[in-house]
């Protein structure tokens, strides 16, 4: 009996290495010379990061500082969904970033279509926020694998469960 191959196509973000990159900013901003004096923060709250600062340009600079250690604690950017600069009163400006966890069902339902399109013989289950890709051979995986890597569907996607 043959037996079937699988992984999971998963969308996570490791949260302690964002707290970590979090963590430098904060560190960055309090160091540098063009932050002296300034209130701005980056804050963390689970699916949700708020930078605050007293204009468009320390917003905007607090962001290239986050998304520079981000790059570098290897946590990536294709999970943030940057949200328009707006008031937050008493002269400060405020920034919402959420993260994206877990694959949306409209991204995988395109998932499953790229697949299926391509003719390889596997079958690609939506289970709640992740898919799972099951086949008899190890090769046709890898060539998903492949397929999925070199297109982009504008999310953050990871290969787990590789069996």
């Amino acid at each position: 009996m043959p037996q079937d191959h699988s992984f999971d196509i998963v969308s996570k973000l490791d949260a302690q290495e964002l707290k970590n990159a979090i963590q430098q900013t904060l560190k960055e901003i309090a160091t540098r010379f063009d932050f002296k004096g300034s209130k701005a923060t980056v804050e963390f709250d689970d699916k949700l990061l708020t930078v605050t600062g007293e204009d468009d340009h320390r917003v905007k600079a607090v962001n290239d500082i986050l998304q520079n250690k981000m790059v570098k604690r290897g946590v990536p950017l294709k999970a943030l969904d940057f949200k328009e600069i707006k008031d937050a009163g008493l002269g400060m400006k405020r920034q919402i970033i959420e993260l994206q966890q877990g694959i949306p069902t409209e991204k995988a339902r395109e998932i499953v279509k790229t697949v299926k399109s391509a003719k390889i013989k596997v079958q690609v289950a939506i289970q709640g926020e992740e898919l799972r890709v099951t086949g008899k051979n190890k090769d046709d995986l890898q060539a998903v694998m492949a397929l999925l890597k070199g297109a982009d569907f504008g999310i953050n996607m990871q290969f787990t469960n590789y069996r």
